[in-house]
């Protein structure tokens, strides 16, 4: 299980490096305010918003698997064998029987102790 431990850290610590490179080339949508506001041909001041480019999607894949790879160490690491224990491998000792021991008798000359 350790090797698939591993694995699972590799692809996480790839997939959050890849997340980082794909965020800092994408460009953010204030970029476009200078041309909303002189000469720009969009609808609003952030630009227009157009259907999604091949960088926002893979960035949405890495999350998914950089998210799947956290819960999957967390899963494997949360798995602990029981342990046998102290008393592993004992057996209980045999009831003699129901009855408990009889207590002393009682000198008959000596006066009862109140308890």
């Amino acid at each position: 299980m350790e090797w698939l431990k591993t694995a699972l850290m590799v692809v996480q610590v790839g997939s959050a490096l890849a997340i980082i490179l794909l965020v800092l080339l994408q460009q953010g949508k204030g970029a476009d305010m200078g041309a909303a506001f002189g000469s720009g041909a969009s609808g609003s001041v952030f630009g227009a918003s157009g259907s999604a480019n091949f960088l926002s999607h893979a960035t949405a894949v890495l999350a998914v698997i950089f998210f799947s790879a956290t819960i999957a160490i967390t899963w494997i690491g949360n798995k602990k064998p029981a342990d046998a224990g102290v008393l592993s491998g004992t057996t209980a000792p045999a009831a003699t029987g129901a009855n408990p021991p009889a207590a002393p008798a009682q000198d008959p000359s000596k006066p009862a102790v109140p308890k």
